[in-house]
């Protein structure tokens, strides 16, 4: 029969396990050495975007120059010396979880060094001007931090290089967009599918100890800041679902173009990178300064002070922006540079809710403005929760909870119908390269045990 359990016993086998409260420790100061590389990245990402923004308002037509040469430069490095550096991360990181992976390879995709590789190729991204986002990318820096934990563990301690990685990734989104209860649901969403009773104890630590660091450097703030929604009723009925409908739809193309991309779908332009992959990218960079100039400057980078414009009304662009930052990031990742597209798909899903606001000429833009955010992000993502959650916390939206959740869940539907799930899709295809497939790995099928 089960007994209540005794404090003073389980008090003294807690007190004998010396070596589980070390193993315990070195844990904690990896959680927090991760926020701090998260905090570090985004310090040095914001200050070198800055100097490019300064050099491009002093002399525009230079970017025609140094875009393609960095992109060329970072894709060079990146080849030669880092390839698990390439993309997001967070396809990275799901390819170490997967299982078909044997768990030596792992550190192809999650180590100390591509976590310095991604910070300082990504801020050379941004030192470039190219659509990239550095949130996406905190997912494989900061899990790169906690595998590295594994080496000063005990050799019976039950912490796993699995949770380990987990707690990294979900540590890295919390931190990054100053969102831990998305660190949560990221976690079990888009990294575990589920989260296991003897992991959960370490991935909310990690979480509230990188969180706790960004908040210390960014203080308890929203990403965005505080949006005013006005009182929601049936007029906003059509708009919300005008503006549902056309991000998953964009979303599901965005996707699907990524796919196509980056897994060598056949084509001419995709044998052409396969061959000459610098050159594409001198060209792929040259387009998006391209972008940049016709846009006059609006397209580079992550597209966040865009976004904030768009929120406190001082600013509607117009929706051939939105195109064009579409186009400027997919070109951007289709290159292969370390970078994000979470903050990018923010912007685009904030260009296609200030359209249909500018449309239906209401005073609902920004709750327009971010309900395109999650259903843009929750398409391209196919992660409804993470993406409503991502939002809400980023516009202290808790007034909209029911509208985004509803925008995020609809788009990913719509999503669904056009394309494949971008992040497992890449995974499948990096761990068949990885492991020497010629076919992307399937995951085993999930059995259920009859009751």
């Amino acid at each position: 029969m089960n007994r209540e359990p005794d404090f003073f016993e389980h008090l003294r086998a807690e007190l004998r396990g010396g070596r589980a409260w070390l193993d315990r420790a070195v844990v904690l100061g990896y959680a927090i050495a991760a926020g701090l590389f998260v905090v570090g990245f985004t310090f040095a990402s914001d200050w070198v975007f800055g100097q490019f923004h300064r050099f491009y308002s002093a002399w525009p037509w230079a970017v025609l120059l140094t875009t393609p040469l960095l992109a060329a430069g970072i894709v060079w490095v990146t080849l030669r010396f880092f390839p698990g550096a390439g993309g997001s991360g967070i396809p990275q990181i799901k390819a170490a979880l997967h299982p078909a992976l044997p768990p030596e390879r792992r550190f192809a995709f999650a180590s100390l060094r591509l976590t310095v590789a991604k910070i300082g190729l990504g801020v050379a991204g941004f030192a470039a001007g190219l659509s990239i986002g550095r949130e996406g990318p905190s997912v494989q820096v900061a899990a790169g931090v906690m595998q590295h934990a594994r080496r000063w563990l005990s050799p019976g301690t039950t912490i796993d290089g699995r949770a380990l990685l987990v707690a990294g990734g979900a540590a890295g989104i919390a931190a990054a967009f100053n969102a831990p209860l998305a660190g949560v649901v990221f976690a079990i969403e888009e990294l575990s599918g589920r989260l296991e009773a003897r992991a959960s104890g370490l991935i909310i630590t990690a979480i509230v100890l990188a969180g706790l660091v960004a908040v210390s450097a960014f203080g308890n703030t929203s990403y965005f800041g505080v949006i005013r929604v006005p009182r929601l009723g049936w007029d906003a009925l059509w708009p919300g679902l005008l503006v549902t409908l056309l991000s998953g739809a964009a979303g599901g193309l965005f996707a699907r173009l990524l796919i196509a991309s980056l897994t060598g779908a056949p084509g001419r332009f995709n044998r052409w990178r396969a061959r000459y992959p610098v050159r594409f990218a001198a060209c792929g960079g040259l387009a998006v300064a391209v972008i940049g100039l016709v846009t006059g400057g609006v397209t580079f980078g992550a597209g966040s002070e865009a976004v904030k414009q768009m929120l406190q009304g001082h600013d509607q662009l117009t929706p051939l922006y939105t195109v064009l930052k579409f186009v400027a990031t997919w070109l951007t990742a289709w290159c292969g540079v370390p970078g994000g597209i979470f903050a990018p798909s923010l912007s685009i899903g904030a260009g296609i809710g200030d359209a249909v606001a500018q449309l239906a000429s209401s005073d609902l833009g920004p709750a327009l403005i971010a309900m395109g955010m999650a259903g843009f992000l929750a398409a391209v993502t196919q992660a409804p929760l993470t993406a409503f959650i991502i939002v809400m916390e980023m516009v202290d939206g808790h007034s909209m909870v029911l509208s985004l959740m509803a925008a995020a869940l609809l788009a990913s539907l719509i999503s669904r119908m056009i394309s494949r799930p971008l992040y497992d899709t890449l995974a499948e295809h990096m761990v068949g390269r990885a492991i020497g497939a010629d076919k992307p790995v399937q995951p085993p099928p999930v059995t259920s045990a009859s009751p």
